[in-house]
């Protein structure tokens, strides 16, 4: 949901709200800046009774010269510098109130006599009965927050009610939304699974359960044979041993496991699930996204799950999976040309479920599925026009690099451009392997970038963090792996996609994929904006601290603590600064109203 204050001397916040997130933005005229510090922020939850100064991250130097990962700080001390702001501790289908007070005068002399600006918000539903619900796990394993909490532990080495409390924490409302998903199958339901992983057990043991009480449990997974020997030994074939050992475990019967191993070079890369109601099978429901059945998938990375309550998008994921059962593609012991044949057989049957929209103008309202693999680009080029062709922005996760038909797009972008975010798993930088000149996208071409990293040593009062490949949560993808773009989100007109694919070129041809884009919808895109704000507020951060290590620079002490003057955080906010960029996002926005 979208909010704004009333003006109030000069200022005027903004508002965009998630279930969890709510993220701010301030319009101020030159008036309101002049001598401003900051602002103290004060939050009133009238279901809790509870009023309170909200904390902050940094401090005036003269006041604590030295903090440490100890030191607590007020906003009403040390305010927050910045006229972009998150409150990640909301709970969901709450009304709350802020307070933002101007703070001026001098650090150990603070003025607290300008009227503050009164925001009220109310958060969305974690789960409703509208159309869609989202859920994020937190995916932020590399943070203070796990660290105070859990000491940077492995959950496995804590105690077993902190481990719980552990993996809790990292998956947030994921894995219940899951289950619940699960749980609201009754007798004579169906449930048509389709996964990449398979190896979480209270998944697998729910899919038990529902047979049990007499739903028809049917699960395709990923079962490709694709071990081999190299230098480093023997690798058994990933995911289809860890997958077979669960349905084992939780002694999921063989009739109701479907093995897709044909087309062994490339992945049976989904992760949905479609449920039909009645013994006439009607499609209701879909549980799509980017959430591997795993614990790193549940806990570790980013990962979001999308519950989609609509007829006629169940009933294109039902006949989608029934294409997928029949485990169609090449083998082993084909021939190239055979193969090659088989997997154009196949990839035609995908297309001939429906043609995808190809051009901007050509996506309707509502929801859209596209599935994969299907022959060409057009698709994948789709997505790149989507985020070229943003007004104000556009935002994607990309968990394995950037594709080069994206940066071949973007490199002759200029600050005429709407502004572009890229949540990254790793740092953008030359394949030393590949041939192809390395493409640079930068500030220069209004896009931003974010990726995952760690503070690796202490910091000022930021300790020594860890990430989800040390605890033990995933080895392959540590940080990003959600898979979705929000062009103008806070637009009249936003559109979203989601779903399983990479923004790649495998998972548009290659892969056994689906993906949903939603156009018109700004509860959808308000949920998404909002986590995507969180995630990339907490990687762009320590990737900014990452780049001076690599450069073998210090930290940058005027980053680490408060500005005394009021002038150099202001700075940051002339025209053409990431800063004022991402403000005026929020005061752009279509359809905020006043409570």
């Amino acid at each position: 949901m979208r909010f704004k204050s009333k003006p109030v001397d000069g200022f005027q916040a903004f508002a965009v709200t998630g279930p969890n997130t709510i993220s701010f933005a301030f319009q101020a005229s030159t008036a309101a800046k002049k001598g401003l510090l900051g602002f103290a922020v004060e939050r009133v939850d009238p279901k809790e009774n509870q009023r309170y100064v909200m904390p902050g991250f940094k401090v005036f130097r003269s006041i604590i010269p030295n903090p440490d990962e100890d030191t607590q700080a007020s906003t009403w001390d040390h305010p927050v510098q910045s006229l972009v702001w998150d409150d990640f501790t909301a709970k969901p289908g709450r009304e709350y109130e802020y307070f933002f007070h101007p703070l001026r005068g001098k650090p150990k002399n603070l003025d607290r006599t300008a009227k503050p600006i009164r925001i009220k918000v109310k958060t969305e539903e974690l789960f409703s009965d509208d159309e869609h619900d989202i859920f994020f796990n937190r995916g932020v394993a590399s943070s203070q927050s796990y660290r105070r909490r859990f000491g940077n532990k492995k959950p496995d080495d804590l105690a077993p009610a902190k481990k719980k409390e552990a993996l809790q924490w990292l998956s947030r409302d994921l894995d219940d939304a899951i289950l619940k998903f699960i749980d609201g199958a009754r007798k004579d339901d169906t449930l048509l699974c389709c996964f990449y992983e398979f190896r979480y057990a209270p998944v697998a043991d729910a899919l038990k359960s529902a047979i049990k009480r007499g739903v028809d449990v049917k699960i395709i997974i990923d079962a490709k044979v694709n071990e081999h020997t190299d230098k480093k030994g023997f690798h058994p074939s990933f995911p289809r041993i860890d997958n077979l050992a669960m349905i084992q475990q939780a002694k999921i019967p063989a009739k109701a496991v479907i093995e897709r191993d044909a087309n062994p070079s490339d992945i049976q890369h989904n992760k949905f699930m479609v449920l039909l109601k009645g013994k006439k099978k009607r499609p209701a429901e879909v549980w799509t996204g980017s959430t591997n059945l795993s614990l790193g998938g549940i806990t570790g990375q980013t990962n979001v799950g999308h519950w989609v309550r609509n007829e006629a998008v169940a009933e294109r994921f039902r006949v989608y999976w029934e294409l997928v059962r029949q485990n169609l593609g090449s083998r082993k012991k084909d021939t190239r040309a055979v193969g090659n044949k088989k997997k154009a057989e196949y990839r035609a049957k995908v297309v001939a479920l429906g043609p995808p929209p190809t051009t901007i103008a050509g996506i309707p309202k509502g929801v859209t599925p596209i599935f994969s693999p299907r022959a060409g680009l057009k698709v994948l080029d789709l997505y790149v026009t989507l985020v070229d062709s943003a007004t104000r922005s556009a935002y994607i996760t990309l968990a394995f690099g950037v594709n080069k038909l994206f940066k071949d797009q973007l490199k002759d972008n200029t600050s005429l451009n709407g502004i572009v975010f890229l949540l990254l798993e790793k740092k953008d930088k030359p394949n030393k392997r590949s041939k192809l000149p390395f493409v640079v996208i930068n500030a220069s071409n209004n896009v931003y970038k974010a990726w995952g990293s760690y503070i690796r040593d202490p910091v000022y009062q930021w300790a020594r963090e860890t990430n989800a490949g040390i605890l033990g949560l995933n080895q392959h993808v540590s940080y990003v792996h959600s898979k979705f773009l929000l062009v103008d989100p806070l637009g009249a007109d936003p559109i979203v996609v989601t779903g399983s694919a990479n923004f790649s070129e495998p998972s548009t041809n290659a892969n056994d994929e689906n993906m949903i884009v939603i156009r018109g919808n700004p509860r959808v895109a308000d949920i998404y904006f909002t986590e995507f704000n969180r995630l990339f507020n907490h990687y762009y951060f320590r990737a900014v601290v990452e780049s001076r290590h690599d450069a073998g620079k210090k930290p940058d002490d005027a980053s680490l603590f408060l500005d005394e003057t009021g002038k150099e955080w202001q700075k940051k906010y002339s025209p053409g600064m990431l800063k004022a960029k991402r403000a005026k996002v929020y005061t752009d926005m279509k359809g905020a109203t006043t409570l």
